[in-house]
């Protein structure tokens, strides 16, 4: 059974870093687009990053380009997330997805497998 298995979250002062992994296992997810979403206590959950199995398409929320980066180890089906200058606003449940296809996307609802989520809490 696909499984797909959060880790890397916790509590860490803003301005400072974390790096979540997601790890796949009972199936091969090397040709899968995977994914990152978020979900904050009473909003709704939210597209933060995504890209495809070689890495050459990537996709990333607005609010986190250029201090969060997704990248993927096909080898160890395992994909990751660092977060670089961590905000209070960052503060939710992160969920890694994966979608059978080539093409990232950022919606929820085109997206399989998902994890169980980790939570990250950034302080003032």
């Amino acid at each position: 059974q696909a499984q797909l298995v959060e880790s890397g979250g916790g509590l860490v002062q803003a301005g400072g870093s974390l790096r979540l992994s997601c790890a796949a296992s009972g199936r091969t997810f090397s040709s899968y687009v995977m994914g990152w979403f978020r979900q904050a206590p009473g909003k709704e959950r939210e597209f933060v990053a995504a890209l495809n199995w070689r890495g050459g398409s990537i996709y990333y929320a607005d609010s986190v380009k250029g201090r969060f980066t997704i990248s993927r180890d096909n080898a160890k089906n395992t994909v990751y997330l660092q977060m670089n200058s961590l905000k209070p606003e960052d503060t939710a449940v992160y969920y890694c997805a994966a979608r059978p296809s080539m093409i990232p996307s950022i919606y929820e609802y085109e997206y399989d497998y998902w994890g169980q989520g980790t939570q990250v809490t950034v302080s003032s």
